[in-house]
């Protein structure tokens, strides 16, 4: 068989290992393994070829992998207005929180977001508001550890990817003449997605782009879109906006409409990128993508029911869409409808979605809709598909719910201890064994058990107020006042912190 075509082959199969070894083996018969040959349409194919192999092998689809670091959370240039008005902002969600559980109900994250039904990135960290808080968030649901950069992310991306070429650079971008390149668009493009996701070289990418564009005379509308990734990659937000938009005016695409949408949210303007996304639909009608990423949008800005309604509107484009499968599902949950939300696990099951953050919600949707038979043994397969000790301590805390509904304080008290055993930051857990250990009269025991999960998730609402109530009742009313303001602060709206603060008052004016 043509070596050429073989390789081409094994491209379109998906084996790119094999695709780059063979092209690297038909360019050692040319005479220059560095550049193609012009004079040799078949050195110039196979060289294309490698490069496009050697892309896919470490490409990173930039429309949806987005996660801020520390750095660019805290040290953020941009200026934003420090009191938003309600609803125009990412940074203080609880601003709008309309159509939706409160947290008394529904946990919410550091951010002060609800806990949504599927994880992807940034709905982890949100955006804290202190440095020490930022160095509190994990990086994900695996990992304690935070993000220091995103750019030092890509940087260790290329690190990896000189494992796909252990004898050196197939490409040494020192030496190339950009210039040359840019005037033969096929070989330019193939070379700027090499040097953007193989060697992380946004520089090197962003000049190469310039000179494409000049001398497109600025018409090609696919190099504005890479020089605006450039820009974004830099964290020049203003200069990638430009960009974009210019390219949409010359060609509307849905990926230049969800980049740009990228740049608004970075840029702390939800309101901006929700008005995008529907210029977007005006244009491509029913698009998943852009229905979807108005969800997120509501999702974060705690508009609860605005997101449910545009799931439903993804769900009738694309019934097999997981994110807004389990996202629906999770809300009748938290809506008190757990037989509805068993209703759309079961979907998940059904298509072949088989891990353990199923099976724990399908557990307790059937222990809440009072199917007992499968509760259990919902969490039983849980516990077997549990990857990392993360996803164990999370069944066992559920599965101390579960005791404590049915009454069983003994079995809860050993669940929520082997929480704690696979996880000893579950604050969550910390939480509850403190009230048990309380109605064992345990009061010192307690205390400790709540400060734990005051400091581990200062965002929750009940260790503080648990703590205070225990405070006020062995005559600590300083310590009470203290705790119950902490709590106001976390969730306002909590009328037994607001009777207990009265209370209180109500004693520190009669001293």
């Amino acid at each position: 068989m043509e070596p050429l075509l073989l390789a081409w082959s094994y491209f379109r199969r998906r084996r790119f290992q094999l695709c780059a070894d063979l092209c690297t083996q038909m360019l050692e018969k040319s005479p220059c393994d560095q550049e193609p040959d012009p004079a040799l349409p078949m050195s110039q194919a196979a060289w294309i070829l490698k490069a496009r192999a050697l892309t896919e092998m470490v490409h990173v689809d930039e429309i949806d992998v987005d996660q801020e670091g520390i750095v660019e959370m805290t040290l953020d240039e941009n200026a934003i207005a420090q009191v938003p008005r309600p609803g125009t902002s990412l940074k203080l969600p609880g601003t709008n929180q309309t159509g939706g559980p409160s947290p008394a109900v529904r946990p919410v994250t550091q951010a002060g977001r609800p806990i949504t039904g599927f994880l992807r990135p940034s709905t982890q960290s949100g955006r804290p508001g202190t440095m020490e808080q930022a160095i509190r968030t994990p990086r994900t649901a695996y990992t304690a550890r935070p993000i220091s950069s995103s750019s030092g992310r890509f940087v260790r991306l290329g690190t990896a990817s000189m494992l796909t070429s252990p004898d050196g650079p197939f490409i040494n971008l020192s030496r190339l003449n950009l210039a040359k390149y840019a005037q033969k668009p096929k070989l330019a493009k193939a070379l700027f997605e090499y040097i953007f996701h193989h060697e992380n070289d946004v520089k090197t990418a962003l000049d190469l782009a310039a000179l494409s564009t000049e001398h497109s005379q600025y018409k090609d509308w696919w190099w504005k879109v890479q020089i605006g990734k450039c820009y974004y990659r830099l964290g020049l937000y203003r200069e990638a906006e430009k960009q974009f938009k210019s390219a949409l005016k010359q060609q509307e695409m849905v990926d230049t409409f969800l980049y740009l949408a990228k740049v608004y949210i970075s840029l702390d303007q939800p309101v901006t990128a929700l008005n995008l996304f529907k210029q977007g639909l005006d244009k491509f009608p029913g698009e998943v993508t852009l229905l979807c990423g108005i969800a997120r949008i509501y999702e974060e800005m705690n508009n609860i029911s605005s997101a449910t309604e545009y799931y439903k509107e993804v769900l009738k484009q694309d019934n097999t869409h997981v994110e807004a499968i389990a996202c629906i599902g999770s809300n009748h949950f938290y809506s008190d409808q757990p037989e509805v939300a068993l209703r759309f696990y079961r979907r998940l099951l059904q298509m072949g979605v088989y891990n353990c953050q199923l099976f724990n919600n399908l557990g307790l949707c059937c222990f809440f809709a009072q199917q007992y038979d499968m509760t259990l043994t919902s969490f039983e397969r849980a516990l077997s598909l549990a990857e990392n000790e993360e996803e164990v301590a999370d069944v066992w805390y559920n599965l101390g719910h579960v005791a404590v509904g049915i009454g069983d304080t003994n079995l809860a008290h050993q669940c929520f201890r082997l929480a704690l055993v696979s996880n000893n930051h579950h604050a969550e857990a910390y939480n509850n064994l403190a009230v048990l250990e309380m109605r064992r009269g345990h009061v010192e025991q307690a205390k400790a058990l709540l400060q734990t999960a005051s400091s581990l998730a200062p965002h929750m609402y009940e260790p503080h107020f648990n703590f205070a109530t225990i405070s006020d009742k062995i005559g600590d009313l300083q310590r009470s006042y203290a705790a119950a303001k902490k709590s106001e602060a976390a969730f306002p709206d909590h009328v037994d912190t607001q009777h207990l603060i009265k209370q209180l008052k109500q004693q520190f004016a009669m001293l």
